[in-house]
């Protein structure tokens, strides 16, 4: 079966619930825990098919108690199925309204759907995190393995025009794995010029 709705937490009542929308990415970060392992704390995360609906993920989501937060974050970037996550967002906010929606991304979702897709997630969602990942675009490319065109220049602009929408957004980068972190000074430097938050993650082998 489809592994949608996922806790990390090894608790009866998960202050988190996760939302694995899709395998697909457009990037093919060194540090991605894909490229490590298939599941995350025994779930199976790579998707039989894509071929699920709105009414499965609620299903999923019921099995749990009521969360403090949702996060859109999985083996793939939860962008690539935006109807979904709007719907699912959707429904989270007219039934569960005090629960907070985080949106794990790439920041690739302008580039991809070829608009600006982020007034279409005016109180939707709460806050995005996006994968920073470099202080340049030679570091990005090298960290991250983009399969888009301009994907940094891509990143900068989805977090400044988030920022500029009122989203709460953290640009986070990746430090520890083998040699390849990244400037740390210079990443805080330039999220907090494009009106973000930003949080330097440490590499954690199995992911959390």
């Amino acid at each position: 079966m489809n592994t949608l709705v996922y806790s990390i937490e090894q608790t009866e009542n998960p202050e988190t619930l996760y939302i694995n929308l899709t395998n697909s990415c457009t990037n093919n970060c060194i540090f991605c825990l894909r490229t490590q392992k298939d599941d995350v704390c025994g779930k199976e995360m790579w998707l039989e098919n894509e071929n699920f609906s709105l009414e499965d993920i609620i299903e999923q989501f019921k099995q749990f108690p009521t969360p403090k937060s949702v996060c859109f974050c999985g083996y793939g970037e939860p962008m690539l199925r935006l109807e979904l996550l709007k719907a699912f967002a959707k429904y989270l906010k007219g039934n569960y309204p005090e629960i907070f929606i985080r949106v794990n991304t790439n920041g690739h979702a302008n580039a991809i759907h070829k608009r600006n897709v982020l007034p279409e997630l005016k109180g939707l969602v709460d806050e995005f995190s996006v994968s920073l990942n470099g202080s340049d675009e030679n570091e990005y490319i090298k960290l991250s393995k983009p399969r888009i065109q301009n994907a940094y220049g891509e990143v900068k602009k989805f977090i400044k025009n988030a920022s500029e929408e009122g989203f709460s957004v953290v640009a986070t980068v990746v430090t520890g794995f083998i040699s390849n972190t990244p400037d740390i000074e210079k990443c805080k430097k330039i999220a907090e010029d494009l009106g973000a938050k930003f949080r330097a993650r440490d590499f954690i082998p199995n992911g959390y």
